[in-house]
């Protein structure tokens, strides 16, 4: 199969800026959302498949990829997850789809939790790959998660400084990042591989990626703690997805976590991958998401 073949390439505007996405397909509308430090060009082998059964969108988020890229502010406010997921309410309501099914891994996986308590009416499905709730992460912080996760704090370091480190060598910095799982130097598909290369050499993206991260150690977790005050949850059925290589089966029972957030059935599926579920192993990772969207 050929990159992402049968979708096409386009950017959309939506009233925050415009988002850089692939489409194609026909049927019930699917919303798929990248992690760190990629682009929607992650899902290149499983959202072809998934197109022909359904009308599959997978945007580049805010300040990733493409897509537009606020600057940064000392609230943060412009990479809150709530702003995040904002956009994808409106680029879904620009194509015409008012409820949609999500699939989404890492940063995307955040970005769809408050989607998904936000506008819970939009979300007919959610299935969420190698992630425990924010919140989740630094209420049970240890040396494990700090020195496994240690980027959740160096990127969330005050404005420019990581900035101005990492865009000193992008291209080193990107594959020492996503080689604390080791992988050999063709694990990336060399059209996505050029693709986060092009985004990790763009200054603008790496501020986006670190704002992201601050929103996150900030703004987010006021979110988080009012939203779990407030007794809101994620109404929708939810599966939820790792790698039995990476951290997240390694440090938290992610089932009994996910219980904890939603009021609708939870399943769960751990595949023999790394963090990189769909690019590492696809077929597995869509006999987990197949049955769970048709369901």
């Amino acid at each position: 199969m050929t990159f992402f073949e049968g979708m096409t390439l386009e950017t959309v505007e939506i009233g925050a800026g415009p988002l850089r996405l692939r489409h194609g397909g026909s049927g019930p509308p699917l919303l798929m959302l990248h992690g760190n430090p990629q682009t929607h060009a992650m899902w290149h082998a499983v959202a072809p498949r998934l197109a022909e059964q359904y009308t599959v969108i997978c945007p580049d988020l805010r300040g990733y990829g493409g897509s537009h890229k606020p600057p940064a502010t000392a609230d943060h406010a412009p990479y809150a997850k709530r702003a995040m997921a904002q956009d994808m309410v409106d680029l879904m309501a620009v194509l015409g789809h008012d409820r949609f099914r999500v699939v989404a891994h890492d940063r995307g996986a955040r970005v769809s939790h408050r989607l998904a308590i936000d506008h819970p009416e939009r979300v007919e499905k959610l299935a969420l790959l190698d992630i425990v709730p924010t919140i989740e992460h630094f209420e049970r912080a240890d040396m494990a998660f700090a020195m496994g996760y240690y980027h959740w704090f160096w990127f969330a370091q005050p404005h420019p400084f990581p900035e101005t480190v990492i865009s000193a060598a992008p291209e080193a910095w990107f594959r020492a990042h996503t080689n604390r799982e080791p992988k050999d130097d063709g694990f990336f598909h060399p059209d996505a591989l050029a693709d986060y290369l092009a985004a990790a050499r763009d200054p603008a993206m790496i501020r986006g990626m670190c704002e992201d991260y601050r929103a996150a150690a900030t703004i987010d977790l006021e979110h988080d703690r009012a939203s779990r005050e407030a007794g809101d949850r994620i109404r929708c059925p939810l599966l939820a997805m790792w790698g039995t290589k990476g951290k997240i089966g390694q440090w938290y029972d992610p089932v009994a976590i996910w219980k904890r957030y939603c009021d609708g059935p939870v399943a769960s599926e751990a595949i023999d991958t790394g963090h990189y579920l769909a690019e590492e192993d696809p077929d597995a990772t869509l006999a987990a998401l197949v049955p769970f969207l048709a369901g």
